[in-house]
């Protein structure tokens, strides 16, 4: 195989320029959905109700990340396998693989609505504790989680345009995404143009709605640029058993890696809630600043993993290391550019939410620890989705595992035991992303994974 020319198109090479070429588009793709859900959240603080739908889309919007992170763990899945076949040179097993990957996601996407409305009042009664608080997450959620199938099937086009080195082509579908999810919440939460005032719930259909644009656009793009045709997708658009079996050994393991991980987090913001509203929206911030700032950093993960299934499907195991320095320097140069302008003008960020003094003073100390976090993301996530690319999938679950328990025992002490402020809560962080980056760094320098066949 290795002696295919990288011509092809689906062969990729070890370079910073390939590397960019995967990594920027992606950065673009992720970013925008985050930016989706930043733009909510501006809006909603500066909605008249004195903070409270700002504090509560903290538990909502983590919640619907547990199911977004599921299908982004099908999604990494999919993804290594299609990079993989694309290394082999076998466009012809890429379209069957994204078919099976359709039937999995919609599948799953059934299976979480219906936990939405059977399990959320329940679980969520347990932890929060204002009746009010409490009503509006049930509500916003039994809405929002209808936007399930589109994401879902949106995500899809992520495995398929990585795998196949086509990610410029995602930039269509994101841009259409967001301006409309920006526009929605703007005329839905508010009230505008003779649209009823929503409030909360209005960023719930516009997030729905803008999630089935960008899903149509990019699907649009797929076909008139030939992609439907050349992958043959949708030709074998059937029940497929080996394939299906193919995909859900690699992906199952991400998937659970994903869930529990965002599971945890969650479980960190019911904790938040006990320590009243403010914290919960500071909380909610900091998550719009790991979303916002950790989209590159995300970007170049998604990259690290694509590259490591195709070099090794071109046979060449020798030049992973040499990936994997690349990826990290640019990487890790990135974050740190990033924790700079985080630190000299915090104020900056944190005033676009409209909050009072309060707020701001509190937040402050947590965006220190959450910039120090995002540099240990950032060298963390490419050697954990260099694991990934390897096929080892298992693996990786895992670590994740191992890492959840170290972190839901530290969070469990310092927020509900001790009370503690949230700034050490946050520290929890740091935790999280150390007991990644070291086992994954011990197994990839290993060598163990040079024999595995995927």
């Amino acid at each position: 195989m290795s002696s295919v020319s990288p011509d092809n198109g689906l062969q990729l090479v070890v370079t910073n320029r390939q590397i960019l070429k995967i990594a920027l588009p992606i950065s673009f793709a992720i970013l925008i959905p985050q930016l989706n859900f930043i733009t909510n959240n501006i809006f909603l603080g500066h909605f008249p109700d004195n903070g409270k739908s700002l504090a509560i889309a903290g538990i909502t919007g983590v919640y619907y990340l547990i199911f977004a992170a599921i299908g982004f763990g099908l999604n990494n899945g999919l993804q290594a396998l299609i990079a993989r076949r694309a290394g082999e040179n076998r466009p012809e097993e890429i379209g069957k693989l994204f078919n099976q990957g359709i039937f999995i996601a919609l599948s799953i996407a059934a299976i979480g609505i219906l936990l939405t409305y059977l399990f959320v009042p329940m679980v969520f009664r347990y932890f929060i504790q204002d009746e009010e608080r409490l009503k509006q997450a049930i509500s916003f959620l039994k809405i929002r989680i209808w936007g399930l199938p589109f994401l879902y099937i949106y995500q899809m086009r992520n495995a398929l345009l990585v795998g196949t080195n086509q990610s410029r082509y995602l930039i269509a579908g994101t841009l259409a995404e967001t301006l409309a999810n920006v526009f929605l919440d703007y005329v839905l939460i508010f009230g505008k143009l003779g649209f009823p005032a929503l409030g909360f719930n209005g960023a719930a259909y516009a997030s729905i709605t803008a999630e089935f644009i960008g899903m149509l656009v990019v699907y649009l793009v797929i076909h008139f640029k030939g992609i439907g045709n050349r992958f043959q997708l949708f030709k074998h658009f059937k029940w497929d058993r080996y394939n299906l079996s193919l995909i859900l050994n690699m992906s199952s393991p991400l998937i659970f890696q994903h869930a529990i991980s965002i599971m945890s987090w969650e479980y960190f913001f019911l904790l938040i809630d006990k320590h009243g509203a403010t914290a919960l929206a500071v909380s909610n911030t900091m998550r719009n600043v790991f979303g916002l700032f950790g989209a590159v950093t995300w970007a170049f993960a998604a990259t690290s993993s694509t590259m490591v299934s195709n070099i090794i499907g071109q046979n060449k195991q020798n030049e992973v290391w040499k990936l994997i320095g690349k990826l990290v320097k640019i990487n890790l140069s990135f974050a740190i550019c990033v924790a700079i302008l985080l630190n000299l003008f915090p104020g900056a960020f944190l005033a676009m939410y409209g909050q009072p003094a309060d707020f701001t003073e509190a937040a402050l100390p947590v965006v220190r620890v959450v910039s120090v976090a995002m540099i240990l993301m950032s060298v963390s996530v490419i050697f954990l989705n260099a694991v990934t690319g390897t096929g080892n999938s298992r693996v990786t679950l895992m670590i994740e595992a191992a890492t959840i328990i170290f972190y839901c025992i530290y969070v469990t002490l310092v927020l509900d035991k001790y009370f503690l402020s949230i700034t050490i809560g946050w520290m929890s962080e740091w935790l999280y992303w150390t007991c990644i980056l070291i086992p994954s760094f011990l197994y990839m320098r290993s060598g163990r994974w040079e024999g595995k066949v995927i």
